[in-house]
């Protein structure tokens, strides 16, 4: 069987370690990598949105190719969810928690 070489051990402690709670961080994490993946998402349409045309000719194959090469290059990107895990690694992600009085009002 081949192992991906993707594929990150991260250590749970570090991760819990900020918010002192593993799942308050998966929180924290993939809410990052959820604006992350919009934020590549809206920027791959807007590239994709210039080949846009109603009109058929001969250049579409050549405008095929620089798609695919952009569409490409956004697929060799990090996955957001391994750039959100770095950035909060590393401190770089500002979040606040809800204290526990706000939360059960909420409820």
């Amino acid at each position: 069987m081949a192992v991906q070489s993707s594929v990150i051990t991260r250590d749970v402690e570090k991760i819990a370690a900020q918010t002192g709670n593993i799942y308050e961080s998966v929180v924290v994490i993939s809410k990052r990598a959820r604006q992350i993946a919009v934020n590549i998402k809206e920027e791959l349409n807007n590239k994709l949105a210039e080949f846009a045309t109603t009109v058929d000719n001969l250049e579409e194959v050549f405008e095929n190719r620089e798609q695919i090469e952009i569409s490409k290059f956004y697929e060799r990107m990090p996955k957001p969810t391994t750039t959100a895990t770095e950035e909060f690694l590393e401190g770089k992600l500002n979040f606040r928690m809800r204290n526990e009085l706000n939360s059960k009002q909420d409820l």
